[in-house]
């Protein structure tokens, strides 16, 4: 179940809400997690066992650290559950990705499995160790109710594809939350603003990036190619940033606050900026649990940022081409430190424009990797990108491609991905009567929810991308 289709908006949500209303405070988290696992089960219903061997491992390790007087009793079983935890998602995402490279680097005859990966995996893995990690810290206090360990773990609007939330960051929310009509409110709005911008504007996009890939590159021109590199660069943000702002406005409806994942990216002048606007969840992660405990900033800095980079690409798929996206971006970040760390601010004595002609040169091509399904198809699409390599008899020319309302939709999110409109509408803000602009913009958002559900009940495509990790 996604968050834009038509069983989660007319039959979950509602009935959702309602009973999160109507039971009252005592029954909230009980139905919430009920709820939840309705929404796991939905599309994966043999993997129930997966998500609750996930939550019974990271809450009987947790206690069984919190409850331990000794130090190596306490890593020990800090052990278990990273070898618990990390030993599934390897088995479930990465076996076949072993085992294919084993045989193709060491000719070697072993088997390969069919196993399906589940849906959000890494996500919720991720999220589960972070608890157990901090209760090892010291840093959040043991939680002793198994349900409400699993409500966190397993609680749908942050279940399937983030952000990653760190157990300290709700954790009295999870014990005790009031739901403020200001809080509802904005929560339906920040979910109608996401959804807008996955159903209208990502879906859009969709429809053309899938089209010139499945074309394939001996079928593009140069300008084509291009056009798929700028028209998926939108997508994937809009895809993902719009199903985070989906999922921060559900918590707030049922009063839960969760940090915020991006931070308009694309208007970044370096690398490293890009990373602290794009998927700050994940970034955070890795910071927290992986760069600081090698020794951060203290210690072997570009060692560290270079492992750091090479599991980020890991991480979002069992592909070279994956691995190679995390190298590429862990070169330039690299790169930066050192140019930062002599004293030489290249990007930050160069012009706004100049530098983030840089960073989106970067991003884009790294999409590129993102994109194809193994690093051979990548290439061959970079090359004809930079016409390196041209097919002979392209089937079409890029106005194929470009029609009205593909072009409405490119100009509306390359204008959206600025904070152009931010500023508009706080200039908005300041120069009209507090009660018109409460009218003009409830009207908006009523539009805005009226279009995007024309669109999904139109059944028009309706991918996440980020499902797959």
């Amino acid at each position: 179940m996604v968050f834009s289709s038509n069983s989660f908006i007319f039959f979950f949500l509602p009935v959702t809400i309602w009973g999160y209303f109507f039971l009252g405070k005592k029954f909230q988290n009980f139905f919430l997690l009920l709820m939840s696992t309705l929404f796991f089960a939905w599309s994966q219903p043999n993997y129930l066992w997966l998500i609750f061997l996930n939550i019974f491992t990271n809450y009987l390790c947790a206690m069984l650290i919190s409850s331990s007087l000794k130090k190596i009793n306490k890593k020990l079983f800090l052990l278990c559950a990273l070898a618990i935890n990390l030993g599934l998602l390897i088995y479930f995402k990465y076996f076949n990705f072993l085992v294919t490279s084993a045989n193709d680097l060491f000719h070697a005859g072993f088997s390969v499995k069919t196993i399906i990966l589940p849906i959000g995996i890494s996500f919720f893995t991720f999220q589960g160790l972070s608890y157990v990690i901090d209760v090892y810290r010291n840093l959040v206090s043991v939680q002793k109710n198994p349900l409400k360990v699993a409500l966190y773990i397993l609680f749908f609007p942050q279940l399937i594809a983030g952000p990653i939330v760190k157990y300290g960051d709700i954790e009295k929310e999870m014990n005790h939350r009031e739901v403020s009509l200001d809080d509802f409110v904005a929560g339906l709005h920040r979910f109608i603003i996401g959804l807008s911008k996955k159903s209208i504007i990502a879906n859009t996009l969709a429809t053309t990036v899938d089209s010139i890939w499945s074309s394939g590159p001996s079928q593009n021109t140069v300008a084509i190619a291009w056009l798929g590199c700028i028209a998926y660069t939108l997508q994937i943000y809009f895809d993902f940033a719009g199903y985070s702002d989906m999922a921060i406005g559900l918590g707030r409806i049922f009063g839960f606050h969760f940090n915020e994942n991006f931070n308009l990216p694309y208007i970044s002048k370096s690398i490293t900026e890009f990373w602290r606007r794009w998927h700050i969840s994940l970034s955070s992660w890795f910071r927290e649990y992986v760069y600081i405990p090698l020794g951060g900033n203290r210690k072997h800095v570009y060692l560290n940022l270079a492992i750091v980079f090479l599991l980020t690409g890991i991480w979002h798929g069992a592909a070279w081409n994956y691995v190679l996206w995390g190298i590429w971006h862990g070169c330039f970040i690299l790169i930066e430190r050192v140019l930062k760390n002599k004293n030489i601010l290249v990007l930050h004595n160069a012009n706004p424009v100049v530098s983030r002609i840089y960073t989106l040169g970067v991003v884009g091509i790294g999409w590129i990797l993102f994109r194809a399904a193994n690093l051979g198809e990548a290439i061959a699409y970079l090359k004809t990108m930079f016409g390196i390599s041209l097919g002979e008899t392209p089937g079409f020319d890029v106005f194929w491609y470009l029609d009205k309302w593909t072009v409405t939709i490119l100009i509306i999110a390359l204008f959206a991905s600025t904070n152009i409109p931010q500023k508009i509408v706080l200039r908005i803000k300041a120069t009209l009567n507090q009660t018109v602009y409460f009218t003009l913009e409830k009207i908006a958002l009523l539009l805005l929810f009226s279009f995007s559900l024309i669109r999904i009940i139109s059944g028009t495509y309706n991918p996440f991308i980020y499902f797959q990790f």
